[in-house]
């Protein structure tokens, strides 16, 4: 390797990218280690029966992390469950974590919830670090400055099996927003707005790092929003360079490093930053003033626009033609529509994208000293235990009960109806999750997505509101 191959500025990307390639196959993909591997209740089990066929055993069962999060109910959870497909999955997860020596947070644990708000919560997830999970949504922990995507059932089987994977290596793309965000803008409509301007494939084939003064300033829980929704616009997944914020946020953590360890990991952590000079396939500028608080209106993320905005003209759109027209008739929206005042049947506060104690906190800055329109059903879903403990511990629990607002128990809930809480064909959702498609809250639902504020204003009001009236 010559000097200057030595010294060449290299982006984020490429630094733990590099560091994990165990080999490179001429003209195919890398063979890739995986630090973390998480596991849920879904795409697990048939990864498990593929061992077991094959008489292989978990390689490293220290490195994998089981929790309950898709199938599980949201009320009454210590009953037994009642739909017999999850309550089999559920039972599969515990029973191969068990056989395996893998660590399980089932249905009742206390460190039980969501698998993407568990693992940054608990430090399992860390700067540097390549995480998997039979997720799509696993690019959330990209957050922390580490390389995470989400993979398919076969994959799994082969990380439990090898800890490593067969994957190319994706293009990069940084997207800089710089400036300050507007009152009554959150990290998710940062990201919306992204979608919105580039389009629901406009990152397909390309691994994303966010930049600028609006992802500097971020809270871990708004970076991890970003990063979850990266996939969304088509991307590998996302990530942003870890600094003090990152740093706070994981010291003191069960699984974060301690003491001579911690000084160690703090010295490499710090190294992870995208050098001067290192060059990207594509980048994308944007300035914070430009973004107010967004909603979608069709059925695809990127769907969306300003919500004191109209729905815009196919013509007007990346997306336009014969699949805009079906989306709105879908949605039962026209080009043109006003979007504030449209009606709205369902809230949902919660998910892998909005389901943290920041998410609560904004929610309730809203519904505070208001009662919830009569006719909204809302599902507020903390992601997961510890939220629950944290919603409670700071009293937001008794201003959402003063207000009407009930509180369910962690799971991924209303996020795609693979559980009881689904919205029902025709009605209107105004939800903090990450998915618009057709049928994803339930067949013949209809979903806006929004930041909790957003939701906050919808729940109280009855109608898509603009949050910043009522602040």
């Amino acid at each position: 390797m010559t000097q200057s191959q030595q010294t060449a500025p290299n982006t984020l990307f490429d630094k733990v990218w590099d560091a994990h390639v165990v080999r490179s196959v001429a003209g195919g993909p890398d063979v890739f280690f995986i630090d973390r591997h998480f596991i849920h209740e879904v795409t697990s089990p048939v990864a498990f029966l593929g061992l077991e066929t094959r008489g292989v055993g978990v390689l490293f069962p220290e490195r994998t992390f089981a929790t309950a999060d898709h199938n599980t109910p949201t009320i009454n959870q210590h009953l037994p469950v009642s739909d017999a497909l999850s309550a089999n999955q559920l039972d599969a997860l515990e029973r191969n974590s068990k056989k395996h020596s893998i660590s399980h947070w089932g249905l009742g644990h206390h460190k039980n919830g969501i698998v993407h708000v568990v693992g940054p919560e608990n430090g399992i997830t860390q700067p540097g670090m390549t995480i998997v999970c039979g997720d799509s949504h696993t690019s959330t922990h990209g957050a922390f400055g580490a390389i995470a995507f989400g993979i398919g059932t076969s994959e799994v089987e082969m990380v439990l099996a090898s800890q490593c994977i067969m994957q190319p290596k994706p293009k990069k793309m940084r997207i800089t927003i710089d400036g300050t965000l507007q009152k009554g803008v959150l990290a998710k409509d940062a990201i919306l707005y992204v979608i919105a301007q580039i389009s629901a494939s406009g990152a397909t084939g390309y691994f994303v790092e966010y930049a600028g003064e609006v992802f500097e300033n971020m809270s871990m829980e708004g970076r991890m929003t970003v990063c979850n929704m990266s996939i969304e616009m088509g991307a590998r997944g996302g990530m942003i360079a870890p600094d003090e914020t990152t740093f706070a946020y994981l010291e003191g953590r069960e699984y974060s490093p301690k003491g001579q360890a911690w000084d160690k990991a703090l010295q490499y952590w710090k190294t992870l930053k995208t050098d001067q000079g290192a060059v990207f396939d594509l980048e994308y500028h944007y300035h914070a003033a430009d973004i107010e608080p967004q909603i979608t209106y069709g059925t695809n993320p990127g769907m969306g626009t300003g919500i004191s905005k109209h729905i815009p003209n196919a013509s007007d759109v990346l997306d336009g033609g014969a699949s805009y027209a079906k989306s709105l008739n879908y949605m039962g929206f026209a080009e043109n529509d006003q979007i504030i005042g449209k009606a709205v049947d369902f809230v949902f506060l919660g998910s892998c994208t909005n389901g943290r104690i920041e998410d609560f906190r904004a929610f309730a800055s809203i519904v505070k000293g208001r009662k919830k329109a009569a006719h909204v059903t809302a599902w507020l879903v903390p992601g997961s235990h510890i939220v629950e403990e944290q919603i409670k511990a700071e009293g937001i629990l008794d201003v959402l009960t003063e207000s009407g607002f009930a509180l369910r128990q962690p799971g991924c809930s209303a996020c795609l109806a693979m559980n009881d809480d689904k919205v029902p064909a025709g009605k209107y959702a105004v939800s903090t999750s990450n998915r618009n498609f057709e049928g994803r809250q339930g067949p013949g639902a209809r979903t806006l997505l929004a930041s909790p504020l957003v939701a906050a204003a919808a729940a109280v009001m009855g109608v898509v509101t603009d949050p910043r009236e009522l602040m």
